[in-house]
């Protein structure tokens, strides 16, 4: 058997447990992450490597390294680096790349683009509009009828580009904020009706990772993202505060309208000559219409989720590298994913003050790490964290993330939150975090 060198292209969680998974592969090796953090490498029972310099869009940069290292198999799981072309340049140089050409991609990076294609292809959606002037969708919103509506951003923005707006001035309010956001990723933006069901009560979002070679795909997992910083779905948007998978709004039926979905997706990017290869993530509403339940698509990514990944790639026993090597191979039809069985939550520990500014926690110790890496049933993986002479340091907005697995979503949560309270920050406490990951599922099984 040959054994294969490996790299993934991330730095926060999902790169970890990417990594992570990756190296327990007998086929793998060693590997490596772009730029990765100091706590991927703890805990490896391979080589593992980072290159914390190297930003996702240097593409340049990543070919050398791979070059250097001899990799064979690149993850690329970072949104910037598939809209940098990375995929494209990693499979000219003739190295073997998880992911979507920079074109395919743009079903991710360009909202706007993603809709048009929806509607080309029938895929159920909420009505929209975009814009590329403030004013003209100002004009739009003080025309139409005071309801609630989203507005959101077109370009990448880390998770924190959509605003959901209750009233006309809310909307208006959103779209002057389009031309502040981070990348101009607001430059070109939508205006969408918010989607909620018979009783005018919200729809409920669940997400689902398929696997595709562009022609078949396998679903791999679903998860539940937790996006308001604060608990009760309050706050700003984040780029994830906790998660669980498997969700329970996906029940059968739900599951196959978003099978539906990835079948009209793919197919249509193959029709267009545009195939999709690598990890395809659906975000999916499900609402209440006429009695029945439906799925709308919310938004599709180009990659693992974060932090989604966290919670479903542990619970995978397929091994992850067979099945990057079926998407990249052609192969993804053959391939059998089997999952083991049990829910996961997944907590993030952040600096107080995040999405927002969180300059006073940079640069302090933070405790706990290992204890709470005792609790039976978790696994920590890190994002902003630093490490030196084995203490753990802040820096960066979300710092790590708790995973913890039980029987049920009840036995998960009790592991998740022992784990978590063992963690402070010097001169600040506690960090930051949602008391409140899972919190539907727990009122469904609390109801039975």
């Amino acid at each position: 058997m040959r054994k294969e060198r490996i790299a993934v292209i991330d730095g926060g969680g999902r790169g970890h447990v990417l990594l992570s998974k990756y190296l327990k592969s007998n086929h793998v090796e060693s590997g490596i992450a772009i730029p990765g953090n100091d706590f991927m490498k703890i805990g490896q029972t391979k080589p593992a490597e980072t290159f914390q310099n190297v930003a996702t869009t240097d593409v340049n940069s990543i070919i050398s390294i791979c070059q250097d290292r001899k990799v064979t198999f690149v993850d690329v799981a970072q949104d910037n680096a598939v809209r940098a072309g990375l995929v494209d340049a990693l499979r000219k140089a003739g190295i073997r790349a998880l992911g979507p050409t920079a074109e395919a991609g743009k079903i991710e990076w360009d909202k706007v683009h993603a809709r048009i294609f929806g509607e080309r292809n029938a895929l159920p959606q909420p009505e929209f509009k975009w814009f590329l002037s403030e004013e003209a969708g100002i004009d739009e919103v003080m025309k139409g009828a005071d309801e609630p509506r989203f507005i959101k951003a077109a370009g990448l923005c880390e998770g924190k580009g959509s605003f959901g707006a209750e009233t006309r001035d809310e909307a208006v309010a959103a779209i002057k904020k389009m031309k502040y956001l981070k990348d101009n990723a607001g430059r070109k933006y939508l205006v969408e009706k918010w989607l909620r069901n018979d009783d005018g009560s919200n729809g409920e979002e669940f997400s689902s990772h398929a696997v595709t070679d562009g022609n078949g795909w396998k679903v791999i997992g679903l998860a539940q993202d937790h996006k308001k910083s604060l608990d009760h779905d309050r706050g700003e948007m984040t780029g994830g505060m906790g998660c669980v998978s498997p969700p329970l709004v996906a029940d059968g039926k739900i599951k196959l309208y978003a099978n539906d979905i990835f079948k009209r997706a793919i197919f249509g990017m193959g029709l267009e000559s545009n195939p999709y290869t690598g990890i395809l993530y659906l975000s999916g509403m499900v609402v209440k219409r006429g009695g029945a339940k439906k799925v709308y698509v919310i938004e599709f990514n180009a990659r693992w989720g974060d932090p989604e990944a966290q919670a479903i790639v542990p619970g995978i026993k397929t091994d992850l590298f067979e099945i990057g090597c079926s998407a990249v191979s052609g192969r993804t039809s053959s391939i059998d994913i089997v999952a083991d069985c049990r829910t996961r939550v997944v907590v993030a520990g952040v600096s107080p003050g995040y999405p927002g500014n969180y300059d006073v926690v940079r640069g302090r110790r933070i405790h706990g790490l290992e204890d709470a890496q005792r609790v039976n049933g978790v696994e920590l993986y890190g994002a902003g964290l630093k490490v030196e002479d084995s203490k753990y340091y802040a820096n960066g907005g979300r710092l790590f993330y708790v995973v913890a697995e039980g029987s049920d979503v009840i036995m998960a949560r009790e592991r998740a939150y022992a784990a978590i309270s063992h963690v402070f920050i010097d001169g600040i406490g506690r960090p930051h975090y949602r008391t409140d990951i899972g919190w539907r599922d727990m009122e469904r099984l609390l109801r039975e």
